[in-house]
């Protein structure tokens, strides 16, 4: 579907060198601290950049910048982007549909309606939610492949972002040969939502995992003193006023050779703050 191989972009003292792949019928999260080149790596994908180096394959093909045909396959919603706010949601309806052969205006009408969305309303006089709800909703009505989306739920209460988080669910669920990116900072909607996910750090991917062996095998140990456990299956540490916490992705190893230890079960923030801030052995 998607496949980044050395994508290269240089800012100033910045330098993007990004390797990874979404694949068909599979949610990849994208989660990595601001400015660490999520951003610039979606905008390399969708031509607004020119990259420096590196190979961006496209639906089985190789190419420089998408063509109008790829981005009529493409849905997204970006953070920092969204539709004029003297534009309707009715108003909406007509732009997608002037530019999307695919566009379904009867999907269109019910999931605004389901998400609460007024079709006569000014995008204004919108919540910061709502916005959030209706730039998801125009990226999934024209039957795209693949989907770019930025903190697509930013700004929702918990109980419209479970709404939103299904209804991606069953996009994807619903054709195969769908697939979608998505990045957030809501690592709890990640968690819930992905297949897998890759983490990025100064411009680079420092990690790529399935999410379900994440929320198996990893695990926190906790010690007072690094000579208490075998290292060699510790990916991170980190000083505790107790000792030490240490991450590892060999949670039955421990559990099994030392049962005296504490071996608490990692969670996607845990993992994060982890690998961004804990130190390598």
């Amino acid at each position: 579907m998607l496949k980044l191989t050395n994508l290269q972009k240089n800012y100033g003292d910045f330098h993007l060198d990004c390797t990874m792949e979404v694949r068909p019928g599979a949610i990849t999260g994208f989660i990595g601290a601001n400015g660490a080149g999520k951003s610039t790596t979606v905008k390399a994908v969708l031509g607004l950049i020119r990259p420096d180096g590196g190979r961006i394959e496209l639906f089985g093909r190789q190419l420089d910048a998408p063509s109008p045909a790829d981005k009529r396959r493409m849905g997204v919603a970006l953070a920092e982007s969204g539709f004029s706010g003297e534009l309707t949601v009715r108003d909406v309806e007509k732009v997608l549909a002037a530019f999307y052969p695919g566009f379904d205006p009867a999907f269109y009408r019910a999931k605004a309606e389901a998400l609460g969305l007024p079709m006569n309303k000014k995008i204004k006089e919108f919540s910061t939610g709502m916005k959030a709800k209706l730039k998801v909703l125009a990226a999934i009505s024209h039957g795209a492949e693949l989907l770019l989306l930025d903190e697509p739920t930013a700004g929702l209460d918990v109980l419209a972002r479970d709404q939103l988080l299904e209804m991606l669910r069953e996009y994807v669920e619903a054709d195969e040969r769908r697939a979608i990116l998505i990045s957030s900072h809501i690592s709890g909607d990640l968690e819930q939502l992905c297949d897998d996910f890759y983490m990025i750090d100064d411009g680079k991917i420092i990690c790529h995992e399935d999410t379900d062996r994440l929320l198996s095998d990893y695990a926190i140990v906790k010690v007072a003193e690094l000579s208490d456990v075998d290292l060699q299956y510790i990916l991170r540490r980190r000083r505790e006023s107790f000792g030490w916490s240490l991450l590892t992705d060999q949670k039955r190893f421990y559990a099994e050779n030392y049962p005296g230890l504490v071996i608490e079960r990692v969670t996607l923030d845990e993992f994060i703050m982890m690998m961004l801030k804990g130190e390598t052995l």
